[in-house]
This record gives structure tokens, C-alpha cells and sequence, in this order.
């Protein structure tokens, strides 16, 4: 099922339905077959068309996949690319329950058997040939709990934005690694009541941290009035669309979660993008996730560091999308060495 999307984008919506009868939105800068397509589709996938290389990219926290707006058509001149809205957000629907991280990992796995079902091809080959997932905050999340349940064999590499493995403070988890803001039971139920009871200053907040240049102004900043009241309106419209009382249930559940295991899992190139200027996480505890991949294979994971915040892909996107495109066609081995 598929529609038009907005006006004179690269992109248009379509949508999948979850194991659970959820209906799944998502992006897609290629058309997909319908139920009335032979097998071949209207446009058989070969070895030169975009089908074969996917960038999927997953949004984060109140967000969905117009999150991306400035780099859909960039990404999208030689590559397929998908952007999902995770439940509760976006165009996706807004079931009473589902507030989990993992219940995002499962929809994700039902939304990539979606795609191979869809998408065109042929005899000789089959689409999409490779996947390289791009997951931003939440979304890397969603990526390392699909790994932990499901395993990385979808996957030919990993790009996780502005994300650290654990957001609550621990023994071996202290204040130079743990989230700047929301780290503990106390911050994490301060959070999800600014959340519930007064939703459009909590996005005016998040925006100001997630922005580098709200949250760490710096000299040559543009910090115009119109600059500040556009970005602001573009977030805070699309997590206007959320359920405030629902956000604040996921909330709790991400913030739990320790991934740290989980991405020593990962057996594929692995690329961190960090903001210098955001005000979610630190560099150390970003970079851990660099050091865990690297636990089993070193010189599979590396770090990136943008000049901007949390919302790097927006506030550096031709930084962003030319890095991400050199990641993708870097010729690097992707599972390790058998024993």
C-alpha cells in the first residue's frame, strides 16, 4: 500500500502491517510491488539499480522519518533508501501498548521482510542485496535490541547517531558516560511528567538540547530569530503528532535498557556518529560503543565527531550524507574470521 507522500519529494509513504496488526508508515525513495504485480514487478531489480543498496534510516524519540528531510534526495540518486516511522509516531499507528524498545526491534524485523517480499526482482538476483542501517538516538537502540533478539545477519554494516549504550548512571557507569539529563529513577520520572503534563515545553526543551547551536552556542552561530522559530517549529510539529502520556511509557523502558552486551554482538563494520556540541550524551560514553564492537575484531567500528548537536543529520546534512555514503561503499570484511 503506498501513496503519494509529500509534493515533489524523492520519497513516498507506503506501509506494512506489524505481527500484531499494527500499521507500520514508512518512506521509500523506490516503489515497491503490490499485490497485483507478477513476480518480476513492474521493474525487475538488477545488479546496477538501487534496490540492491539500502540506507535505512531510523529517526528517534518523538520524532519520525521527516526527520530526515535533508537528506533524502542525496542519499537517494544511487542508493535505496527507507525511513521508517516507529509505532506511536509519525504516520505509523498509535496501538495502547508497544511502548518498549524491543516491540520497535520486532516491527523493524517485520518491516524489512516487507521489503524483500516488495521489492522487485529477478531470477539472479534479489533486493535488497546489501542493508546498511542508520539508527539515531532511540533508533540505535531499536538496532542493538534487534541484534540481541534477532541477530545482524540482515545487516551489512551499522551507523549509530549520537547514542551511548546505557542512558542510567551504575557503578561502572558514572557521570562522564551516563546521559547529561535524564540518568537515573529520579530524572527519568521528572522527564516523564514534564512529558505528560505539559508536552509542548518538554519539545521546546528537547529541541534546545538536541540543537548544537541552542545547546552550546558558539561564535559565527546563525542564532536568529527565524532560525531558532523554523527549527523549532519543524520538531515540535512532528512530535506534536505523539501521544505525550505514550512517549513518557517509552521513555522509562529506553532509558532502562543497558545494550553494552548486545553490541559486542555486532560482527559488521560499525560507524558512531557523535555531536561535539549535543546535550544528550558525552563523547566517552559514545565512544564506548567503538570499543565494545571492537572487542571481538579491532578496526571494525570507528567514531566520527560533528561540530553540531544530537540532531547532527539536520544541522550538518551534506557532512552527514557524504560520510554515510563512504561508509556504505567502504570495502571493509564484514563477519569475522572463522576459527
Amino acid at each position: 500500500m503506498e501513496d503519494d507522500g509529500a509534493k515533489d519529494s524523492v520519497m513516498q509513504y507506503a506501509y506494512c502491517k506489524a505481527n500484531d496488526g499494527c500499521t507500520l508508515a514508512f518512506q521509500t525513495s523506490q516503489p515497491l510491488r503490490s499485490d497485483n504485480d507478477n513476480d518480476n514487478g513492474e521493474a525487475p531489480a538488477t545488479e546496477t539499480t538501487p534496490y540492491q543498496n539500502c540506507i535505512i534510516l531510523i529517526h528517534g524519540f518523538s520524532g519520525s522519518s521527516e526527520y530526515f528531510a535533508r537528506n533524502f534526495d542525496e542519499l537517494s540518486r544511487a542508493h535505496w533508501v527507507v525511513a521508517p516511522d516507529l509505532r506511536g509516531h509519525g504516520r505509523s499507528g498509535r496501538p495502547r501498548g508497544g511502548y518498549h524498545v524491543a516491540r520497535l526491534a520486532a516491527d523493524l524485523r517485520d518491516l524489512l521482510a516487507h521489503l524483500r517480499l516488495r521489492a522487485p526482482s529477478s531470477t539472479s538476483t534479489s533486493a535488497p542485496r546489501k542493508i546498511v542501517a542508520v539508527g539515531c538516538s532511540i533508533g540505535a537502540a531499536v538496532l542493538w535490541t534487534h541484534v540481541e533478539l534477532f541477530g545482524g545477519d540482515d545487516f551489512a554494516g551499522f551507523v549509530f547517531v549520537d547514542q551511548a549504550p546505557l542512558q542510567d548512571r551504575s557503578d561502572d557507569w558514572g557521570p562522564k558516560l551516563a546521559h547529561l539529563g535524564c540518568y537515573d529513577e529520579a530524572t527519568m520520572r521528572a522527564a516523564q511528567e514534564a512529558w505528560t503534563r505539559e508536552p509542548e515545553a518538554a519539545l521546546r526543551g528537547l529541541v534546545k538540547d538536541c540543537l548544537g547551536y541552542r545547546h552550546a552556542p558558539e561564535a559565527g552561530d546563525d542564532l536568529s530569530d527565524e532560525r531558532r522559530q523554523r527549527d523549532e517549529a519543524f520538531f515540535c510539529g512532528i512530535g506534536a503528532k505523539c501521544d505525550p502520556a505514550w512517549l513518557a511509557r517509552l521513555l522509562a523502558d529506553h532509558t532502562r535498557y543497558d545494550h553494552r552486551e548486545a553490541i559486542e554482538e555486532i560482527r559488521v563494520p560499525t560507524l558512531v556518529m557523535a555531536g561535539r556540541r549535543t546535550g544528550c550524551f558525552t563523547l566517552e560514553g559514545m565512544r564506548e560503543t567503538v570499543r565494545r564492537v571492537e572487542m571481538q575484531r579491532p578496526g571494525l567500528a570507528w567514531m566520527s565527531v560533528f561540530n553540531s548537536g544530537h540532531w547532527l543529520f539536520y544541522e550538518e546534512p551534506e557532512r552527514f550524507n557524504r560520510e554515510l555514503i563512504k561508509f556504505f561503499h567502504t570495502p571493509l570484511e564484514a563477519s569475522l574470521p572463522t576459527e
